[in-house]
């Protein structure tokens, strides 16, 4: 009886023994052919069938950027458009570091910023796809209706704080400025705070309130009788936002932001917005910008309140 169950038990386990070991060679000819299926679909699913754009920067560009991107996907559904804002120095800067393809500014390059990716091998391409007509906006009961960019540099240096001065009611001036990191600040300061002189080092004055955004501005202008702020026209509600007639002195005429104006360079604070690539652009990204520069990129610029190129 003791050999009879040695025995059984030995059969018991060449029997398990062929079991787990059928599980075995099973489970490795499920894993090849789910490795072979995998490889099917990675090869199915080729680079070119699929592309992706890096599109981060400005936000004053960020509308139109969002807007041309979701109309691309019907021109080609095999590119996919990621678009970010942060600002025309957070755009530049990612180009520089080589993380994106396209860095949106509503300013130009500077020179140092230029040098800094040329020294991490990136040679800056510049595009221009629109252009702008920066506005400068009031809380609509506020009588001032016109000011020269000279009064603008008072202003927003400091020199005038009451409206009384300026044409307006006894009131103190509240100033709103987008921040630093924003193009249009930079703009701003050089063409207005400065008045485009390259020898001019004024600065805003301590007392400028710098918002994030374009709504910042804006939220506070509509609260506040006293404010005054500055925007890209797009970004303009005529509804509750008094927009001023500006002149480039007390010599010129004043002139109000529009298409129209901007479009002919009567407009004293019109300026060009800014795409750019690491080098000349390639495939999809070529094919994109050329897209956006032609008939059906135009017309959304328009669209949306800015002005589309000549």
């Amino acid at each position: 009886m003791k050999k009879r169950y040695l025995g059984n038990q030995k059969q018991h386990r060449f029997s398990l023994f062929l079991f787990l070991l059928l599980l075995v060679l099973t489970a490795c000819g499920n894993a090849a052919s789910g490795s072979e299926s995998a490889n099917d679909t990675d090869t199915a699913v080729s680079p070119s069938a699929s592309k992706a754009i890096q599109n981060k920067g400005s936000d004053t560009l960020v509308n139109i950027a969002l807007a041309w991107a979701e109309a691309y996907r019907e021109v080609d559904p095999s590119v996919s458009i990621a678009v970010t804002g942060g600002g025309s120095g957070t755009g530049i800067a990612a180009l520089i570091n080589g993380t994106v393809d396209i860095a949106n500014a509503s300013r130009a390059m500077k020179d140092s910023e230029i040098e800094e990716a040329r020294a991490n091998g990136i040679e800056p391409v510049e595009h221009v796809v629109a252009i702008d007509a920066l506005a400068v906006i009031l809380h609509p009961d506020n009588p001032v209706s016109q000011l020269t960019i000279p009064q603008l540099a008072d202003i927003y240096t400091g020199r005038i704080t009451n409206w009384k001065d300026v044409g307006g009611n006894d009131a103190p001036i509240v100033l709103l400025s987008r921040e630093t990191n924003s193009g249009t600040h930079v703009y701003f300061l050089e063409e207005v705070v400065r008045r485009g002189e390259k020898d001019n080092e004024d600065i805003f004055a301590p007392q400028t309130l710098l918002m994030p955004s374009s709504v910042g501005i804006t939220s506070e202008l509509r609260r506040n009788p006293n404010a005054i702020g500055y925007d890209g026209l797009g970004y303009v509600d005529p509804a509750h936002e008094k927009v001023l007639a500006i002149a480039a002195d007390a010599d010129s005429p004043y002139v109000l932001p529009t298409v129209a104006t901007a479009s002919a360079e009567e407009y004293p604070l019109a300026r060009n917005l800014y795409m750019y690539t690491a080098g000349e652009p390639q495939g999809a990204v070529a094919e994109y910008l050329t897209w956006i520069l032609g008939p059906a990129g135009q017309e959304i610029v328009a669209k949306l309140g800015f002005v589309p190129l000549p």
